[in-house]
């Protein structure tokens, strides 16, 4: 089993599409940089701004903190995070770097500005369009089917710049090379020259926010309410990248490397993994290699589902990291696969009623999931095809996920952001 030099070169180009750092939870912060473009576009610190966002940006911005706002939630404070002290070329950093006048000036722009959010009509999925306006001056910004893809920049009604929703043919014949066989034959084969950086920053950064949540007194404490419960690794695993969210969901200025714009997918993804390769005693190169595994799994479990919907990304990610701690252990491909089906068969389902520190106990959820579908595969235990929606074939059984998570669970979207909506 061999990767190809294409193959090789494609999934390079997704981990460093996805594998990037991102600082608070990526909706609001996706709002926060429309903001910032949108006063850039304008040239000056708009006096309105009007924002038209589709129903999953609001379930996942409307209860996560925004990072240096000095504790504050929303739509709203995101905005005006991005509009006044945002960098725009920062990405999804963009509030990274604000001082304590800068944080004033946030809090004086919400009191004293026009903010209005709307939903916004149609089905995409992710759409934020950010009207800013000042005196006869007028700018429009919009993102749309991903977290920093800018689709529309104008002022004054002139166009200045325009793409496509849906981003490039390249791009989709790029993910559309993702499969559980050849993920594997990369991640177990290729070289790493490629990837040392991405994965060592993903390791440094995922670590530190990780600690800082199992010390530090962030949201609900699940990663911490963990490790005084049990000492052992599959349960460090969990807590590792249950405390990384805990501190995440509660505002913490820690950037984190993300997976599938999800800086949640992304703790999950790489923690658990770390976990055990540490437990275990793997050097760099292993660990390196586990990494990939997880993450290119992560990506492909998540590409068929849509970036946002109601089915939890956590699932995806708790899954290939059970996948990656397999091949850790000496599971081979049917191990990796055998572990996927298994896992995915037991928690798809889970829902994602948006960001908030919940989220730090679903993430340990799926971690656990993912290791017992290790477990029952070393024990020589499985579901088999027709047992529910298993289907024989690995690549069969994360097709009929997707197809639940993309299409199945729409009416449950929209009646989870109806109830909180309502909240």
């Amino acid at each position: 089993m061999k990767c190809d030099a294409q193959t090789r070169c494609a999934y390079e180009e997704i981990l460093a599409e996805e594998l990037i750092p991102a600082m608070g939870c990526t909706e609001p912060i996706a709002i926060a940089y429309a903001g910032a473009l949108a006063r850039e576009t304008l040239g000056t610190l708009p006096r309105q701004l009007a924002l038209t966002v589709s129903n999953n940006i609001i379930k996942n911005a409307k209860s996560a903190v925004v990072p240096n706002t000095g504790g504050m939630k929303g739509l709203r404070a995101a905005a005006a995070a991005g509009a006044v002290a945002g960098r725009g070329e920062k990405r999804l950093e963009v509030i990274a770097q604000v001082d304590d006048a800068q944080r004033e000036a946030i809090r004086r722009f919400l009191e004293q500005a026009e903010i209005t959010v709307t939903a916004a009509p149609g089905d995409e999925v992710f759409d934020i369009l950010v009207e800013a306006s000042a005196g006869k001056d007028t700018a429009r910004v919009r993102i749309a089917g991903g977290h920093t893809n800018v689709v529309l920049r104008e002022k004054n009604g002139k166009v200045l710049y325009s793409a496509s929703v849906q981003g490039t043919a390249e791009k989709s014949a790029a993910y559309a090379r993702l499969n559980v066989e050849d993920i594997y034959a990369y991640a177990t084969e290729a070289p790493l020259e490629g990837t040392w950086e991405l994965l060592e920053r993903q390791i440094q950064c995922n670590s530190a926010i990780r600690d800082e949540g199992l010390t530090g007194n962030w949201g609900a404490a699940i990663g911490a309410t963990l490790r005084k419960t049990d000492d052992s690794v599959k349960i460090r695993a969990a807590a590792a990248a249950a405390a990384g969210s805990d501190a995440r969901m509660s505002g913490c200025e820690l950037p984190v490397v993300i997976n599938s714009g999800s800086g949640n997918q992304g703790l999950t993804a790489s923690l658990p993994v770390i976990e055990y390769a540490q437990e275990l005693g793997a050097d760099r190169e292993t660990l390196h290699r586990a990494l990939l595994l997880s993450n290119l799994l992560t990506i492909h479990l998540k590409t068929g589902i849509g970036c946002l919907s109601a089915y939890c990304g956590a699932v995806s990610a708790g899954c290939a990291a059970g996948a990656a701690v397999a091949w850790l252990q000496g599971g081979d491909l049917s191990a990796v696969a055998h572990t996927l089906v298994n896992s995915l068969a037991i928690l798809s389902g889970m829902v994602c009623d948006g960001a908030k520190p919940s989220c730090a106990a679903k993430i340990a959820c799926a971690v656990e999931t993912g290791i017992l579908g290790w477990q029952m595969y070393q024990n020589g235990k499985q579901f088999y095809g027709g047992d529910g929606i298993v289907t024989k074939g690995v690549e069969n059984t994360i097709a009929n996920v997707s197809r639940i998570g993309r299409e199945g669970m729409r009416e449950t979207d929209r009646e989870i952001i109806h109830i909180m909506l309502e909240n």
